[in-house]
């Protein structure tokens, strides 16, 4: 049941999010997916991923004392907390700098599209968008249920 709720919220919260995507005015959506997915591989090819598996420092928990009325008091002896482990891609910065190289090289730039608000969503006919649009301060975009996106400009 928790990890429905937990379900709903993200969804809820991702149909707030923003649209980022790379951006060249005039390319369709298929031909943008298709050079995102050269981008990619390439960027993991020239920067794969490298794993590394950390640790926290441990941290040292000083002893106390705890008293009870009428029983005394016990003094708790100081100990030590092992630092949690954890696993970092040391490449993961590197990659999309890759990334981004690859796709700009292409002629795109990165851009992030605000959500449209609610009158405006619900007035824009339904669709997805195939060809990225010139883009102006007024621009929005529309997540459509099965993970597709339109982007809503003025004229």
């Amino acid at each position: 049941m928790k990890a429905a709720k937990s379900l709903v919220l993200l969804f809820a919260l991702a149909a707030c999010a923003p649209l980022s995507l790379y951006y060249r005015p005039g390319v369709s959506v298929a031909k943008l997916e298709t050079d995102r997915t050269a981008c990619e591989v390439s960027a993991l090819r020239d920067a794969p991923v490298a794993n590394q598996i950390r640790q926290e420092p441990p941290i040292f928990v000083p002893g106390r004392q705890v008293c009870v009325p009428n029983r005394g008091c016990v003094t708790q002896p100081g100990h030590w907390r092992q630092g949690s482990i954890y696993t970092v891609d040391v490449n993961k910065g590197l990659r999309a700098r890759v990334m981004d190289h690859c796709m700009a090289q292409k002629g795109y730039q990165p851009v992030t599209i605000p959500r449209c608000e609610g009158a405006v969503a619900q007035a824009a006919p339904q669709g997805t968008t195939r060809v990225l649009p010139k883009l102006d301060e007024k621009s929005c975009a529309v997540m459509n249920r099965d993970g597709t996106w339109q982007i809503v400009t003025t004229r």
